[in-house]
């Protein structure tokens, strides 16, 4: 049978198989155990994109110019972060907002008695990404790398208001002329391919929420719309690759593998991959191992039972590839502590970053809340491509190093993961 590929999160996840890929959001929310075989994304959640409204964190806005900034994660947090945990996972949109607005007392009835229970997770001073001095510094800079990033993924909104801006061109190509311009083999690839469907059309629709999630995490406009991304989109463009397709977001490792050689012949050098599997891909792991890219990767959300576990006994993949252009990232929650879900591993994980209830893009301009590894994935890639970009006298190997070396270094995070630490934007730059 042919491999199939997923991926999943708190909308969405992906999977990388001998079966189905499911985007993060996805994956969680089938109460089945993901065949033996695939590679998928992972997240938690009720599978479906929960809509912003006011029950963010309080932090200090990250950019006053954006409404929903207030809502991300990444500065001081001291307050207390109420979140509204699902106990049925099988919940439309509707069901989903109507239960979360009763939750804080909005007189909208629940669907149900005991379909949600409330939360209050506490907001611990420090537990954060310190992006703003980051920004600061790199903005001083006179001097700059323009950096390419691939995301292989679902699709993209690359008409997103705050995206449009981000997105890589292809300059050898011209576009609608029918003509394979650059001669690589894809013709009218102006923004990337679709290795799912086999054509140059990076987005399909709300099957896509995933890959433009993780797209705003990394590139969002700063200081102009709903969100800021990590990266300043002048100098750091995202290239999309549509791996992964559908209803149920699935695709196969081949299409991957495309992928994989697609951005790296056409000049990116980071490539964020929130996807797993339990299953080895020998092709798959040689494709990354001689690749010149540096590959950020996802560990995974655990299993059936919602908790994580030690991927130094049960290898998730691409993320356990013990390669030097490898780095897993597990899921830290505001408090500081790994989330439930996530897989950690003292060998074969290397950071924590920031994933739970993550305010990003989704398709049509909008906004929605995503959790999971996938949503953590994507906030190494940025910081990786804003020190890549920062450091012009750095190589990929250096910026994994000086990830690591310069994590926040966390009681909570000691033996669970390689660095034992947090991802921290500024130390990163500064690292020398």
């Amino acid at each position: 049978m042919k491999k199939i590929i997923r991926a999943a999160c708190l909308s969405l996840a992906l999977l990388l198989p001998s079966l189905p890929l499911y985007t993060t959001a996805e994956a969680t929310a089938h109460k089945q155990e993901p065949p033996a075989d695939a590679l998928h994304s992972f997240s938690t959640g009720s599978g479906q994109v929960l809509k912003p409204f006011a029950i963010g964190p309080g932090v200090i806005n990250l950019s006053p110019a954006d409404e929903f900034s207030t809502y991300q994660w990444g500065l001081k947090n001291d307050g207390e972060f109420r979140l509204v945990e699902l106990q049925s996972r099988f919940q439309s949109v509707d069901d989903v907002y109507n239960g979360l607005r009763s939750s804080m007392g909005i007189g909208i009835p629940k669907p149900g008695p005991g379909d949600y229970e409330s939360k209050v997770t506490k907001a611990v001073a420090g537990i954060d990404i310190d992006v703003q001095p980051a920004w600061e510094l790199y903005d001083k800079a006179q001097n700059k790398r323009s950096v390419i990033v691939a995301i292989i993924d679902t699709g993209i909104d690359i008409n997103h208001q705050e995206l449009k801006n981000a997105i890589w061109t292809n300059p050898g190509e011209t576009n609608g002329d029918g003509i394979d311009n650059d001669g690589n083999g894809y013709t009218d690839d102006i923004h990337g391919w679709n290795f799912f469907s086999g054509n140059n059309r990076v987005f399909s629709g709300s099957e896509d929420s995933h890959g433009t999630h993780a797209a705003g995490t990394i590139g969002a406009d700063r200081g102009a719309y709903g969100i800021a991304g990590i990266t300043d989109n002048n100098f750091v463009k995202i290239m999309p690759l549509k791996a992964l397709g559908g209803k149920e977001g699935i695709g196969t490792p081949d299409a991957v593998i495309q992928a994989i050689r697609y951005a790296e012949a056409n000049g990116a050098s980071i490539c964020n991959l929130s996807m797993g599997t339990s299953s080895y891909s020998e092709e798959l792991a040689q494709t990354i191992k001689n690749s010149s890219m540096l590959f950020v990767v996802s560990c995974g959300n655990g299993g059936i039972s919602g908790l994580g576990y030690d991927t130094d006994i049960n290898p998730v993949y691409p993320a356990s590839l013990p390669y030097d252009n490898v780095l897993s990232v597990a899921n830290i929650l505001f408090d500081g502590s790994l989330s439930k879900d996530s897989n950690f591993g003292a060998a074969s994980v290397d950071i924590a970053a920031p994933g739970t209830y993550i305010l990003s893009t989704i398709p049509g301009n909008g906004y929605g809340f995503m959790s999971g590894t996938s949503m953590a994935a994507p906030m190494v890639t940025g910081v990786a491509a804003m020190l890549y970009s920062y450091r012009t006298d750095i190589s990929l190997s250096d910026v994994k190093q000086i990830l690591l070396n310069s994590s926040r270094k966390l009681e909570t995070l000691n033996g669970k993961i390689l660095s034992g630490g947090l991802l921290d934007a500024y130390s990163a730059l500064t690292w020398q």
